[in-house]
């Protein structure tokens, strides 16, 4: 008899799934994935900004403009 409850534990052991640790915890996977999304879209829309570009007119830049008369 002792064999045989030696054996039984030796099968629910081998039985026994071992689970994964999640480095995300499944229910909030969804909102880090959005969160992390926003946070580079905001980064892109910053950088994008920030960027000191000459001022453009609505004149190509060979325009001088109409030349005004002194009158006096």
């Amino acid at each position: 008899m002792a064999k045989k409850n030696i054996k039984q534990k030796e099968r629910q052991i081998g039985k026994t799934k071992i689970e994964k640790k999640h480095l995300i915890d499944p229910r909030y996977k969804n909102a880090f994935w959005t969160t992390v999304i926003l946070i580079i879209l905001l980064i892109f829309f910053i950088v994008n900004n920030t960027r000191k570009e000459p001022e453009r007119g609505p004149y190509p830049s060979n325009y001088n403009g109409p030349k005004v008369e002194n009158r006096k």
